[in-house]
């Protein structure tokens, strides 16, 4: 199987899903642990991410309700995340943007790594199942 195929990541969808959670909690213990600042930003994404994951490893994460609530929270956590890295384009703008000396807590950099995670999750849970897809196709070839 091709790892450029969206089959292939819906497959590992539960893997993902558990290191979306470990993210997620990550990033919250290293809030609680004080080694990173307080961002309101950074809450909503991580939280996001840590709930997107936990559908993802629900037995029916593509039923519809999912599909919508996990819809409304991934909107939510994907403008939170381009409302952040924009600050950081508008700092650009001004001729005034740095890089944090630490590039792990960069805001600019984690919320688009934030972005990037909430957007795949959405993918795999929005995508078609292609299981059921090819279970479908085989039963119309066979009548």
């Amino acid at each position: 199987m091709n790892p450029l195929d969206l089959q292939f990541w819906q497959q590992h969808q539960r893997t993902l899903g558990v290191l979306g959670i470990a993210i997620g909690m990550g990033a919250w213990a290293m809030e609680f642990a004080g080694t990173v600042y307080i961002c309101p930003y950074c809450r909503v994404q991580r939280t996001v991410i840590l709930l997107l994951g936990c559908v993802m490893l629900l037995p029916a994460p593509r039923h519809w309700i999912l599909k919508y609530l996990s819809s409304v929270v991934g909107f939510l956590g994907g403008v939170v995340a381009v409302n952040q890295n924009f600050m950081g384009w508008v700092k650009i703008s001004k001729g005034e943007f740095a890089l944090n000396e630490n590039l792990f807590i960069d805001p600019f950099l984690l919320s688009t790594g934030s972005l990037f995670i909430i957007l795949g999750q959405l993918w795999l849970i929005l995508g078609k199942d292609h299981a059921l897809t090819e279970k479908k196709a085989s039963e119309i070839q066979a009548a």
